[in-house]
């Protein structure tokens, strides 16, 4: 069964939950709880770049990292969608809270430790995303419920 998320233009108020949404400040302006609040001491920090293919916005399957947070943000200020669920020490997330967010390329989202995401989803052919994550993030601290599997649910991002 799919059942369809509405993406929500992202706002830090609606984000706050899973993380933070990042926009440019003035260079000078000091440390602040607007910067990406980081937990990255768990291993060595990894900054890469990615770069994802167009897999349509469907998705059976939502992650999270329990050992530090994660920063996403695409290049070229491409838009992109991701869907997100509180962070649980369930090992689901709740199927009821996922909720879907339309972010601008002009900024970026930390996610908390153990939020559950799927995406980034796009619309174009591919996108370049820089991440920040550990260097063995994708290896040793990689927990997937599959939905589909578990629940026989997949869902959809739409948008208006």
């Amino acid at each position: 069964m799919v059942q369809f998320l509405q993406a929500q233009r992202i706002t830090p108020a609606a984000f706050a939950p899973y993380g933070q949404v990042i926009s440019a400040s003035e260079d000078g302006q000091g440390y602040s709880a607007e910067d990406a609040q980081l937990q990255l001491d768990q291993g060595i920090p990894r900054f890469y770049i990615m770069r994802l293919h167009h897999k349509g916005r469907r998705f059976s399957r939502i992650t999270r990292h329990l050992k530090c947070t994660q920063c996403l943000g695409s290049l070229e200020g491409k838009d992109w969608f991701i869907a997100v669920a509180p962070p649980s020490t369930a090992d689901k997330p709740d199927l009821e809270a996922i909720a879907a967010f339309h972010i601008p390329g002009n900024c970026f989202i930390k996610l908390d430790v153990g939020t559950w995401h799927a995406g980034p989803y796009f619309d174009q052919a591919f996108v370049d995303f820089y991440n920040l994550e550990l260097s063995d993030t994708n290896i040793t601290d990689h927990d997937t419920c599959n939905l589909l599997q578990q629940h026989g649910l997949e869902f959809e991002i739409v948008s208006s």
